[in-house]
């Protein structure tokens, strides 16, 4: 192996800029048609945004193209959770538990403005609960298990709760049943901003980064790949590349069978679901877990301001991976499953967003989802392209940097990681309880941005009109909205509302009512067409529509 310096990666960046860190789709699209990269990573989800880090913290030349928008895919809708899952201790997979809750001490370290301490509270019951007295007994011993292999690092250990304890989080719990509970401390995190906060750092590193770019074929040269043919904005760009690595989660055997002739499928997708209803519905403080009654399954009911997510995962797929979404039965069962648990009477018509996304499990078409293992698969290709499947958002760095091993091993390069204590933009020198007591705008911003929350400020100081609102009920601004666009690579008014903010799982109905409203912004932001404009705003509205549709009607996903 021929050993070659590598770049002096540009660490500083990272940390706390002095200027905002501003992306442009034309200077982005013009780098990636001129310049050789190192590394190519296809797939702007949790993993080839870790990749595309890992790759310029080691000083490589790194790209990474997305085809819709990042996080678009199954990345801006998991279940949000940083957590080691307990469920593989049930699984005896001690090993991805103990990494996992390692990898969560370090997404809190380097991103503690978006990763969170979360309570999780499983209530004891006599009986219709997941776990009675007894149970409860041997279920105490699985936490006493997760705490010492890494839990405690959340600076809590799991507590024993009394009825009393137990309904002063969740007031609104059957109580005629209920004997305790049981809490343990995980953390939790807005998925789609984690992402663009990993893509936007390692932009700050020197990456290329772009979405809308879709990978169409595999550049070869003498039987290897050697980059990608890239549709973006009506043109057809050519990127060249040394090595490239494929990250696109459910999509993966779509572009692994570009490079290799016969391709065996090797994804499985399993579906999951969550809803979203007012927290006045349902008033818990925590993350409470509730059984599912007549299925061997558990759902989640989290707090998010004032909004309560329930959801469950991991049912088989079959379907389209590009049209994901909660359907009627979906939504009936959990709405069963809360009211089954908690007082009061939850309707369809309480339910204020959805969504439906699929896990790129891998293995065999035998057994159910629910037992697969979550751990992740490497491998490089006889075309020589890495090819990145499995895994979970909590080890999503581990990820990344093992799929950089990789590339080196293509290029014959040595470098080491330097992402398990490199923060992420906003986070380094960010202080939770300073960014809490300052309450109202302050408080929004920094929880969304960290640090680089001033530079959303200054729009607003310099446009005051730009601190209003910008969707009825929600904090979002409208100098978000400006920001997104000047800096965050937003095209659309869908990019803006799904995953920028998240207005359309929060408040589904007020985020359409704003769609005008963005697509004005973006329309003098971006210099877009009154039709362009026009065209952002409708799609956005007809897929609200169609994402009622299968929801509340009963259509075809």
């Amino acid at each position: 192996m021929i050993t070659m310096p590598a770049r002096k990666p540009r660490r500083s960046a990272a940390a706390t800029r002095r200027t905002p860190l501003l992306l442009d789709r034309a200077t982005a699209k013009r780098q990636l048609a001129d310049d050789t990269y190192d590394v190519l990573v296809i797939g702007g989800g949790i993993t080839g945004a870790y990749a595309v880090l890992d790759a310029a913290s080691r000083g490589l030349r790194a790209a990474l193209v997305e085809k819709d928008d990042f996080a678009s895919g199954t990345s801006s809708k998991s279940s949000k959770m940083v957590h080691g899952g307990l469920r593989y201790i049930e699984q005896g997979n001690v090993n991805l538990v103990r990494h996992s809750l390692l990898e969560r001490h370090r997404f809190r370290k380097n991103a503690p403005h978006l990763v969170h301490r979360l309570p999780f509270l499983f209530p004891i019951l006599e009986k219709e609960g997941i776990f009675d007295a007894r149970l409860a007994r041997g279920f105490e011993g699985l936490l006493w298990t997760y705490d010492l292999v890494g839990g405690w690092r959340i600076g809590k250990l799991h507590q024993r709760l009394t009825v009393p304890e137990v309904l002063a989080q969740a007031p609104t719990l059957r109580a005629e049943n209920l004997q305790g509970g049981l809490m343990y401390f995980d953390a939790r995190t807005d998925d789609a901003r984690l992402v663009l906060t990993i893509v936007r750092t390692a932009a700050a590193l020197g990456a290329t980064v772009l979405n809308g770019a879709k990978a169409e074929g595999l550049l070869m040269q003498s039987g290897k790949v050697a980059g990608a043919r890239v549709a973006v904005d009506g043109d057809s760009v050519d990127i060249r590349a040394r090595a490239v690595v494929n990250a696109t989660g459910v999509w993966t055997d779509e572009l692994d069978a570009k490079a290799v002739e016969g391709h065996r499928p090797q994804v499985r997708p399993a579906k999951g679901v969550h809803i979203v209803v007012p927290w006045d519905k349902v008033r818990i403080n925590c993350t409470v877990t509730v059984p599912i009654p007549g299925r061997a399954r558990r759902a989640t009911c989290t707090r998010w301001g004032n909004s309560v997510v329930l959801g469950t995962t991991d049912e088989d797929y079959q379907g389209s991976p590009d049209d994901v979404h909660c359907t009627r039965q979906e939504m009936d069962f959990l709405l069963e499953g809360a009211n089954t648990a908690f007082e009061g009477k939850l309707t369809a018509d309480d339910v204020v967003g959805s969504i439906g996304g699929l896990r790129p499990l891998v293995g065999g078409k035998e057994g159910a989802t629910l037992d697969m293992r979550r751990d992740h698969h490497i491998s490089i290709g006889r075309t020589g392209m890495v090819t990145v499947t499995g895994g979970k958002l909590t080890t999503s760095r581990h990820m990344g940097e093992l799929v950089i091993d990789k590339v080196m091993t293509v290029l014959g390069r040595r470098a080491k990681s330097r992402t398990s204590s490199l923060p992420l933009l906003g986070g380094a020198g960010y202080d939770a309880e300073a960014v809490a007591a300052s309450g109202g705008i302050a408080a929004h911003l920094g929880e969304r941005f960290g640090t680089e929350a001033r530079f959303v400020g200054d729009l607003i100081q310099e446009d005051p009109t730009l601190a209003e609102p910008v969707v009825a009920g929600l904090p979002y601004t409208k100098a978000e909205v400006v920001y997104a666009a000047r800096a965050e690579l937003a095209r659309s008014v869908d990019d803006v509302l799904s995953r920028r903010m998240r207005a359309r799982l929060f408040a589904r109905d007020a985020s359409a009512d704003a769609a005008g409203a963005v697509g004005a912004i973006l329309g003098r932001e971006l210099n877009l067409t009154e039709a362009e404009v026009e065209r952002s705003v409708s799609d956005y509205l007809a897929a609200v529509r169609h994402e009622k549709s299968v929801l509340l009607e009963g259509a075809a996903a």
